[in-house]
């Protein structure tokens, strides 16, 4: 057989994967823009924003899962399956209150090296937890990005530490989702449903510290629309995911940490010495080796013959 070109996929096909690259691309470009919607909440502190992100991402979830009256997977999900969901609830609550403090606190291009380098940490992960074999090329992008860890490390004076947390709390997240059996919008759901309650007595204990409602309508607004700036990308995502191949979607990924750094250096000026960008160059060298290694793995298995 001849290999696949894109003479040969029909039009439904093309119009298919058209809308799954939209889609997809739709919902990385919003998370790039994350960094010029969080500032608008101040002067709610990031422990009070995320709360509401939180209790207003569990209300818009709920409000999608009732309209599709698609409730029977949290009744059918095991304690174990919980025992999952309640972990990764936790480790999405760190990785949202960490990135909100790293936006309102001017560490932006910090944030986006954690994206930058989540993809290595994911594969690092596998390798340990899923005993995954790993090709020479996944081993040398992984080293190449150690080095740009101790490269920053350096410059910093410090630990990237926001990075760090960033990119494994969402890397173990990810590990965990492969063993909740959920749909994406469900397993979000039940995520926040273990968390929400949380949230809200936080919230509901905050006193004269609580901002929602004494810093005027706007700002009133602003805080509810945290549950829909949450939800939309992901039911973006969610529909890309399904129309497109996922190693498609890895390249798309790439996209929000690229609008993320500009964001930090060319719109807030975050300093960016020398040491910096050789760091960050590391980081985008560790990147071209591991997409590299994905493209010309992905085209030996459509070469290879089917048995």
């Amino acid at each position: 057989m001849p290999p696949l070109t894109t003479s040969a996929i029909s039009s439904p096909e093309l119009h298919t994967q058209g809308r799954g690259v939209t889609s997809g691309a739709l919902a990385y470009v919003l998370w790039g823009l994350f960094p010029a919607y969080w500032p608008l909440l101040v002067p709610a502190q990031p422990v009070e924003v995320l709360a509401h992100r939180i209790v207003w991402s569990f209300v818009t979830l709920a409000v999608v899962v009732g309209v599709l009256r698609h409730w029977r997977p949290f009744l059918e999900l095991s304690g174990k399956g919980w025992l999952i969901v309640t972990a990764a609830a936790v480790l999405i609550t760190v990785n949202w209150g960490t990135y909100i403090y790293a936006v309102n606190s001017h560490h932006v291009v910090e944030a986006a090296l954690g994206y930058f380098i989540n993809p290595l940490v994911s594969v690092a992960l596998g390798m340990i937890f899923l005993k995954e074999r790993l090709r020479i090329t996944q081993v040398a992008a992984i080293g190449v990005a150690v080095v740009a860890v101790i490269v920053l490390t350096v410059d910093y004076g410090r630990l990237p530490v926001i990075s760090l947390v960033l990119a494994c709390s969402f890397g173990v997240y990810g590990l965990l989702k492969k063993k909740v059996p959920l749909d994406a919008i469900s397993s979000l759901t039940a995520e926040n449903a273990v968390i929400a309650p949380i949230a809200l007595v936080y919230l509901l204990t905050l006193g004269s510290a609580n901002t929602f409602g004494s810093a005027g309508t706007g700002h009133v607004l602003l805080l509810l629309s945290t549950g829909v700036v949450t939800v939309i990308p992901l039911l973006l995502f969610g529909v890309g995911a399904r129309l497109i191949p996922l190693s498609t979607m890895g390249m798309l990924q790439y996209i929000a940490p690229i609008l993320q750094f500009a964001w930090g250096v060319f719109v807030v000026h975050e300093s960016m010495p020398a040491s910096r960008w050789i760091g960050f160059g590391l980081v985008w060298l560790a990147l071209a080796i591991f997409t590299f290694d994905a493209l010309s793995n992905r085209r030996k298995q459509a070469l290879a013959p089917v048995s």
